[in-house]
């Protein structure tokens, strides 16, 4: 994949190759140019200015990315401080026990290895930076636990079929944060104290600044990044930040997924426009030179469109998650210097569907009437069964007890607010009851055959008399009795969005976090970090794991870059 070619689809230049540095007349110059500063890129800066390089980052808006617009959860093992602090037993062992179930061979043994050793201690980093984590410790399985906890099960450990020989250890660390009563745009508790940290140790920030060209020497290596920048304290980034703003809190004061959010949407893309037009007008070149690297940092490509119907056709469906700046971009300006790319057919969908924890102990159905997953496994578990085997296809099939016991447990003040509103408007609005299997099948379109066998081995189950072949445990299961309930689950319910992200991106060496070619070799001064490279979570996605893997892979960098200098 080269750029200008037909299935590019991104502005990113093809490098400029010069035989001597002077060639170019830089506008600024720094050891490490970091392009994107979410928590990959500003761990990246904050390890490698730690270590005595003088370190400039470019972010195309304000900063933070989608770490700041999460839910500011860190994954993370091992024993960590809080871990002890709250009673949680676990080690190094049983973290890396867990994670290769989950992570496959995505990445090497031994990169697996390290990053459960340095859990811990990423921790104690990042608390020594100012971000604060604390207990206490919810035990029960949840998506993500109201605003009295900050230490969670964030994965599927509390299942039996994923304990192994050791027991169950919460490892979401949710960061403190004494505002909010959401778990969206939390994720600053985690960005905010790192890029202060940062700008405190002399890292230059420049923001509404993009960049669009790689500068190479001859033999390849990267010197620094030509990008566009829009100048501070001018009108036009007044004007700009204006409108970026109208239709960021719009989108945020109204979810798309609302009756009408059409037109909310119409009137952002008019916001979004505008900005664009001021960027297309008032934009300048800026040169950045990079002594000893530049790590790209930027996010995946879940909002280039084009690229997610390329390479993961089957998540177009699903909600995209992050930011407009999630172009991928940052994975095409690896590609333009002859970086290789893997896995950019995986994404993450999160079919959540507990709390309430009623919804969990009814079934899941495919378009055949099948159940196909254990419904107590965490949601991106589930999105992953459900797109990858199902078509992106799923009903959830209740009965009238559970739908009692699912008003009773998101009654007001019990959950989160957005997490009692979608269970509540899908409960009104999205519900069907059926009297009848006939009823239930002629409606779906399930083979009655295929439908009742599954709903008579289920009941079984719930009875502990047959074995469940997705080792659900009996107490989650409930009898359901006619009448029943079904709620449309599937990828494209726009009442119940599915969040999706990438997860594919530039292959690194796991050594050093250096962008590799096709013959596997390094591009000297190139590394990648966060979506914008292959990582432990581009298997399947945990809670935090990608913030977790960014901090991890950005350090990397950091660490290596000032090895180099």
């Amino acid at each position: 994949m080269i750029p200008n070619s037909e299935k590019w689809f991104s502005e990113v230049e093809t490098p400029r190759e010069v035989s001597d540095p002077q060639e170019i007349a830089w506008d600024d110059d720094a050891d490490l140019v970091v392009v994107g500063f979410g928590a990959a890129g500003a761990a990246a800066a904050l390890e490698a200015s730690e270590l005595g390089l003088q370190v400039v980052a470019l972010d195309r808006a304000e900063g933070g990315g989608a770490t700041e617009l999460s839910g500011g959860v860190v994954y993370a093992g091992g024993g960590t401080c809080i871990q002890k602090e709250v009673g949680e037993t676990d080690s190094v062992q049983a973290m890396r026990d867990y994670l290769m179930h989950e992570s496959g061979d995505i990445v090497k043994n031994e990169t697996l290895l390290r990053f459960c050793e340095q859990s811990s201690g990423m921790i104690d980093w990042l608390m020594q930076h100012g971000v604060k984590f604390s207990g206490p410790v919810f035990k029960k399985k949840t998506s993500y636990p109201n605003i009295n906890y900050f230490l969670y099960h964030s994965d599927n450990s509390l299942l039996p079929a994923y304990r192994g020989e050791h027991p169950p250890a919460a490892r979401g660390h949710r960061a403190v944060i004494s505002r909010g009563k959401s778990a969206v745009n939390l994720g600053g508790s985690i960005y905010w104290p790192m890029r202060d940290s940062a700008l405190s140790r002399g890292v230059r920030l420049e923001r509404l600044t993009e960049a669009r060209q790689l500068i190479v020497d001859e033999d390849g290596s990267v010197l620094g990044v030509k990008a566009l920048h829009l100048p501070h304290d001018s009108q036009a980034s007044s004007d700009f930040r204006r409108y970026q703003g109208r239709a960021e809190r719009l989108l945020k004061t109204y979810p798309a997924f609302l009756p009408g959010g059409k037109y909310v949407r119409r009137l952002c893309r008019k916001y979004f426009a505008k900005s664009a037009a001021i960027a297309g007008e008032f934009r300048v070149e800026r040169y950045y030179r990079a002594r000893k690297g530049v790590v790209l940092a930027g996010g995946g490509f879940i909002f280039n469109r084009k690229m997610v119907a390329e390479y993961c056709p089957k998540y177009l469906g699903g909600m995209p998650l992050g930011t407009r700046a999630d172009d991928g971009s940052s994975i095409r300006l690896g590609q333009s210097a002859g970086g290789k790319t893997e896995y950019m057919h995986r994404a993450t969908a999160w079919r959540f569907i507990n709390p309430p924890y009623a919804w969990s102990q009814g079934m899941i159905v495919n378009q055949n009437g099948q159940r196909f997953v254990n419904e107590s496994c965490y949601g991106a578990t589930i999105g992953d069964a459900m797109v990858e085997r199902n078509d992106g296809k799923a009903w959830l099939v209740l009965d009238g007890r559970l739908v009692k016991e699912s008003w009773k447990q998101i009654m007001p003040g019990k959950l989160l607010p957005f997490q009692s509103q979608l269970a509540a408007l899908n409960m009104l609005f999205s519900k069907q009851r059926y009297k009848s299997l006939d009823d239930l099948c002629e409606s779906l379109t399930f083979d009655p055959a295929t439908f009742l066998v599954t709903l008579e081995n289920y009941r079984l189950r719930s009875r502990g008399e047959i074995e469940d072949p997705f080792q659900k445990a009996t107490e989650d299961c409930a009898s359901l009795e006619w009448p029943l309930h079904v709620i449309n689950i599937s990828l494209k319910q726009k009442l119940l969005p599915c969040p999706v992200l990438t997860m594919g991106g530039l292959a690194v060496n796991e050594r050093t976090g250096e962008v590799i070619n096709g013959a596997g070799e390094v591009i000297a001064g190139l590394y990648a970090a966060g979506r914008t490279a292959v990582g432990i979570p581009s298997n399947l996605y945990m809670s935090g794991l990608s913030i977790a893997d960014g901090i991890f892979a950005g350090r990397r960098a950091g660490r290596h870059a000032a090895d180099r200098a």
